[in-house]
């Protein structure tokens, strides 16, 4: 099997190294090889992509700043940290960035209804303030545990004219989400697109979507060398499929930069997964003896995902990437440790890399850290006032 470049086009078997590939139903290869067409097809257009740019500018609020957190800094004894700060984008993440290409991408391609699966929301929202910009029909599948831990977000869809149904079954999270979206996607592939939210899934999605987030590690390259003098020495993002760190990392796979992708202790995929088969693709994933496919747990909405996205499963493999994790708590006094210091809330998500720099702040000291902070806190504030309690 020829090696992909890193963090390049995998090809039409959308391999990345051992993992990737396309694992789904004789009903969704047609629909799979249809939007791999298309999005090529699209990619290579330049006003695809003009009119992309010109929704991430005026409508997303592109390019998304960065900031030197010295306060930080200074606590961590001695780390220079900057935040990539996706928290700002419109709907306070990173999604908006994958969302506008692919309802853009559905657009061209007639499919008039858009369907999604979200953990925290934030892929829900975005899916939906897309879908209401562009005049689509919209259906959001979220696990009944994140609904009752995200109302806010729950709210906001549905306020932007989305359906939102719950995933009972299962662990009644994002991995049960995800499924139910598949099903619809099976059911009404002729006027449906799944509006697939990380780089999971069976290819053209790992790739592409990890394409649509480029945008942000192209701009944290320029900045970083505006305001560094040079690339950082380590660039750090939360990993649960892994999207905000594949953009992020794809600004810096080819320089000197470690990467570091950071997974919840209780769904770490890389660090405690063996390879395996889930929703259309092959990775690591965490299984138990019989093959079945284990339950994953996390504070955070967004990051319960038993698996990770079959390019990062590469990365780790030949080492260019490593992926360790943190507890809970550890998130829980990073939340606050932000919070506190740059009067920055993140989201529960990227307090998970925060929570590594924090550990690890002795062996970072004296060195330049760029962290993606992918989104911001105002999901998260009623389920932490009720834990700080």
């Amino acid at each position: 099997m020829p090696d992909v470049p890193v963090m390049g086009d995998p090809g039409p078997t959308g391999r990345f190294g051992r993992f990737g590939g396309m694992f789904v139903p004789e009903t969704l290869m047609p629909a799979c090889i249809e939007l791999e067409a298309a999005f090529r097809d699209a990619w290579g257009d330049e006003s695809f992509r003009s009119e992309l740019d010109a929704l991430l500018q005026h409508y997303a609020g592109r390019p998304s700043p960065m900031t030197r957190c010295e306060r930080l800094g200074a606590e961590l004894g001695g780390v220079t940290v900057l935040l990539k700060r996706e928290d700002l984008n419109h709907t306070g993440s990173h999604k908006i960035n994958n969302v506008l290409g692919q309802a853009l991408l559905a657009k061209r391609m007639g499919k008039r209804r858009l369907v999604a699966e979200t953990g925290a929301g934030q892929h829900g929202v975005a899916t939906a303030t897309a879908a209401a910009l562009l005049g689509q029909e919209c259906t959001v599948y979220m696990g009944e545990v994140d609904m009752a831990r995200q109302e806010l977000n729950v709210f906001r869809m549905r306020l932007l004219g989305a359906e939102v149904k719950p995933a009972s079954s299962g662990s009644r999270t994002l991995k049960d989400a995800v499924n139910e979206a598949m099903r619809d996607w099976v059911a009404t592939v002729e006027n449906t697109h799944y509006c697939l939210g990380s780089v999971m899934g069976p290819h053209p999605y790992p790739w592409m979507v990890r394409e649509f987030h480029r945008v942000l590690g192209i701009e944290a390259r320029r900045q970083s060398i505006e305001l560094l003098g040079d690339v950082p020495d380590v660039v750090v993002a939360c990993v649960g499929g892994g999207s905000n760190a594949a953009g992020i990392f794809s600004g810096f796979a080819d320089d000197r930069c470690e990467l570091v992708g950071v997974e919840p202790a209780g769904g770490a995929a890389v660090g405690g997964g063996v390879p395996g088969i889930v929703h259309g693709m092959q990775s690591f994933l965490k299984q138990d003896e019989f093959g079945q496919v284990e339950e994953a747990a996390s504070i955070s909405a967004g990051l319960d995902y038993p698996g990770v996205g079959p390019e990062h499963a590469h990365l780790a493999a030949s080492g260019r990437a490593t992926y360790p994790s943190v507890t809970d708590a550890e998130v829980i006094e990073a939340f606050q440790l932000l919070s506190r210091t740059e009067g920055i809330i993140p989201a529960l998500e990227p307090a998970h890399a925060i929570a590594w720099v924090s550990r690890e702040r002795a062996s970072l000291r004296g060195r330049s850290v760029l962290v993606n902070l992918s989104g911001r806190g105002d999901k998260d504030v009623a389920q932490m006032m009720e834990i700080l309690r």
